[in-house]
């Protein structure tokens, strides 16, 4: 598989990881790495359209799953940042309706740590695409009674944290959060990042495959919990092709349907790990701590922030111990190191399982070795 893109003097075993990574797969993917806003590694290689054998492209835009999530932290944390949100503040001073069902006391960040106890919609709209209808879902999510006590578990709430977050965001700024992912952090920097893709750039999209044996939560280990993550995770359970529907890409889900190039997405944690894009107070409020432990349903180690992902010990964002970011559904995983002061991304369109996949960790792995090297 011949392999595109270029890297810096000193970071040549990352494209031997890279290649070796993509040598079998059934898709294609990216991998890029800045440091201070110098990109040090960019590479792409495979096929973005396996039906076809369309090439994976310098500019070829991939689904990120749930690394939307890191995109709509961005959000919260400059709203955070301006004093428009307070993370400590109850949710139903932002939203009244919120208040039903015991949930008066619910504060942001329980939202955006995964503890609010929401992980699934009950009873959800009806519709072949109502997944992707936010007002309909926060609406229903705001009746809801929690699974448990806010605040006391965890547990990765897959598609409504997209539903919470967007609503909670509206209410304070009145603003879509598409929008404010387009005003606040894509364009004032140039990013190929898109929530709700328009469909002029549908022909720059990788078509999404799954490997044979594809399977979400293998960490499960009681069975009696799968059909409740069944429910959580119906958007990659329904119809294979659905990540490649049109409705998926127009979707503006603060959680699943973020579309977008690894040279963008290093560029953004590259970015927020210098603190340009939100100050560095604001930052480490984001960075700190808002649950840890084992995901009460998925039975996966987990460490939050405030909306980001923060390292756990099954070393999700590599041999470091400051790191923020968020991966994505089938082995995306988009973050910042920042104390080497690097931002990183690998995108893919051939979803595996996690119990499979290597090949974001492999390369974290040989990108830090050589970071340590020079």
């Amino acid at each position: 598989m011949k392999i595109h893109g270029t890297v810096e003097p000193g970071f040549e075993p990352v494209r031997e990881v890279f290649a070796q990574q993509l040598a079998d797969s059934l898709g294609g993917g990216a991998f890029a790495v800045l440091r201070r806003g110098v990109p040090v590694v960019d590479l792409w290689a495979g096929l973005a359209d396996p039906r076809t054998d369309v090439p994976w492209r310098r500019d070829t835009l991939a689904p990120l799953f749930s690394g939307t999530k890191g995109i709509a932290a961005t959000v919260v944390a400059a709203l955070v940042g301006r004093g428009m949100l307070d993370h400590e503040e109850r949710v139903a001073t932002y939203w009244p309706e919120f208040a039903a069902a015991g949930k008066g006391d619910v504060r942001v960040h329980h939202i955006m740590a995964h503890t609010v106890g929401l992980p699934y919609v009950d009873p959800e709209p009806d519709g072949a695409f109502a997944v992707f209808d936010n007002d309909a879902n926060a609406a229903a999510l705001a009746r809801q009674t929690p699974l448990w006590e806010p605040g006391t578990k965890v547990g990765y709430h897959a598609l409504t944290y997209g539903y919470l977050v967007a609503e909670l965001v509206r209410r304070a700024t009145g603003r879509r959060l598409g929008t404010l992912v387009r005003e606040l952090v894509t364009e004032p920097y140039q990013l190929d990042l898109h929530l709700g893709t328009p469909a002029e750039l549908d022909e720059r999209v990788a078509w999404v495959v799954r490997s044979p044996d594809y399977r979400i939560s293998t960490f499960l280990h009681d069975e009696k919990r799968r059909g409740t993550i069944d429910r959580m995770y119906r958007l990659l359970l329904s119809e294979e092709d659905f990540p490649n529907a049109p409705e998926f890409r127009r979707a503006e889900h603060a959680g699943a349907t973020g579309i977008g190039t690894a040279r963008a997405m290093a560029r953004l944690y590259d970015l927020l790990g210098a603190g340009r894009m939100i100050p560095v107070a604001g930052l480490e409020k984001a960075m700190r701590t808002f649950s840890d432990g084992f995901d009460a349903l998925n039975d996966r180690p987990v460490h939050f922030g405030l909306g980001f992902e923060l390292p756990d010990v099954v070393g999700t964002y590599g041999p470091v111990s400051v790191a923020f970011g968020h991966s994505g559904a089938g082995g995306g995983r988009h973050g910042s190191w920042p104390l080497h002061h690097v931002g990183f991304s690998f995108v893919t369109n051939e979803m595996r399982s996690e119990d499979q996949d290597g090949r974001a960790r492999l390369l974290l792995e040989v990108l830090h070795e050589q970071l340590l090297a020079r």
